[in-house]
């Protein structure tokens, strides 16, 4: 790591990491003073509770199988911050990324003093990687929505194709206590004119979404009605899909991710694409390559072998719901033991309800971040699910896997291949065991 690139990131850590300012004003102000870079481009933009990520991935990678120079901004990020902004389907370089933020730190400065308050560390990444798709420049940038959609600083786009992944509960102190109130804020994304593609809604997801189309003159295409998922069988890697898409019907998909949500995401993505590209049958064999090429890291991510050490970032009970699904359809562990480590204002119990019939064992930890549940307190809320037996705390992660991997060895006489760790809770927790495991 470059001096410099350390520097920029210390700096951008000091707008602090978590904090949340909702202010399209900010973000505008910002952007217009660098001459409205999210203009230089057509986007399509992505919201909705989980999938996101997975989605915006299968999104660029069909995109670039057909020759579409693309950018993509997602969040957060894994092990850098350089992977919120991928150019083609890579990170910008370190010497990219300082030169980006050379560029649009001065003038951040200059609205910081004159407000009185610092622009957010999304804000910042935001008009970054606007500025750096402009500067590529990208045909499309394909964007994820740091938090909700109405007030979120990626709302400046006002996208012509909008994609919303399956909606549920979460973020509930920003967005509502309940899922209508968050598809209202989720469905604030949808502007005059756009496209939107949507996954399969619950009534009180989809009410506002429709509205919301209503009210601006947007058009609707429903898993379900105008596209979906027409088979799926697991295979060795991932599985094999036909997907009837709005252009057409494409067989013979191989997608190297597990999951019937991911099937899912694979079908919203190849209709958001069809959408983009004017709403043709595309090209099957360009659509097969996008699909064999994609990955999501830290979603069901196999990163050791004997014992398997699986990742994933479920952090809600909608999302450990896609997991343990995945998992009982898709994996025949002997032995399963979990680490868990979520956030404080998390439904950590949810979560634990959910894992307790896959997991033989479970490890509670801490993971990195200041909003960390204790180890102690998630223990407490495990032992109500899985009894005291079945629980081991652990103070930190590393000791955490540690204990984990040797509790999977625990009486299994010969090969390993039946016994599994799941590593889960936060992209945090995730984020951290990338770190660790990678050494």
């Amino acid at each position: 790591m470059s001096t410099e690139y350390a520097q920029v990131e210390a700096e951008l850590n000091a707008r602090g990491y978590t904090r949340m300012v909702f202010d399209l004003g900010r973000i505008q102000g910002l952007l217009d003073a660098l001459g409205s870079p999210q203009r230089a481009y057509p986007s399509i933009h992505l919201t909705g509770t989980n999938g996101k990520t997975s989605t915006a991935r299968i999104i660029d990678g069909l995109l670039r199988a057909q020759g579409v120079r693309t950018g993509r901004y997602t969040s957060p990020h894994l092990e850098t911050v350089r992977e919120r902004i991928s150019i083609e389907g890579a990170p910008i370089s370190e010497e990219r990324f300082v030169e980006v933020y050379g560029e649009v730190a001065p003038i951040a400065a200059l609205l910081d003093e004159k407000d009185g308050e610092s622009l957010t560390y999304f804000d910042m990444t935001t008009a970054m990687a606007f500025s750096a798709f402009a500067d590529a420049p990208v045909d499309v940038a394909v964007v994820e929505v740091g938090l909700g959609g109405a007030d979120d600083a990626t709302n400046v786009l006002q996208a012509g194709v909008c994609v919303m992944t399956p909606i549920g509960l979460d973020h509930t102190e920003w967005l509502g206590d309940t899922i209508e109130d968050i598809a209202t804020a989720k469905a604030g994304i949808i502007h005059s004119g756009a496209t939107v593609v949507t996954a399969t809604q619950t009534d009180e997801a989809m009410r506002p979404i429709v509205e919301r189309c209503v009210e601006v003159g947007a058009t609707l295409a429903r898993e379900g009605n105008e596209f979906g998922l027409v088979r799926r069988a697991v295979a060795v890697g991932g599985q094999v899909l036909t997907i009837q898409g709005l252009g057409g019907t494409y067989d013979e998909i191989f997608l190297p991710l597990h999951g019937e949500h991911q099937a899912q995401n694979a079908a919203v993505a190849l209709a958001a694409v069809e959408v983009f590209l004017g709403g043709r049958l595309l090209d099957a064999d360009m659509v097969r390559e996008g699909f064999a090429g994609v990955s999501s890291p830290g979603r069901l991510e196999r990163v050791r072998s004997a014992p398997t050490i699986l990742l994933d970032a479920a952090h809600n009970a909608h999302g450990m719901t896609a997991t343990v699904t995945a998992l009982t359809e898709e994996f025949s562990f002997s032995r399963l033991v979990g680490v868990l480590a979520v956030l404080a204002d998390k439904d950590a119990m949810a979560m634990l309800v959910l894992l307790e019939p896959v997991l033989d064992v479970v490890v509670c930890t801490e993971n990195t971040s200041p909003r960390a549940m204790p180890a102690r307190e998630l223990a407490g809320l495990a032992i109500e699910v899985f009894g005291e037996e079945r629980v081991h705390v652990a103070a930190d992660l590393p000791d955490a896997i540690e204990s984990a991997v040797a509790l999977a060895e625990t009486d299994v006489e010969g090969e390993l291949s039946g016994v599994g760790v799941l590593i889960t809770g936060s992209v945090v927790t995730v984020a951290d065991a990338r770190r660790l495991l990678a050494r």
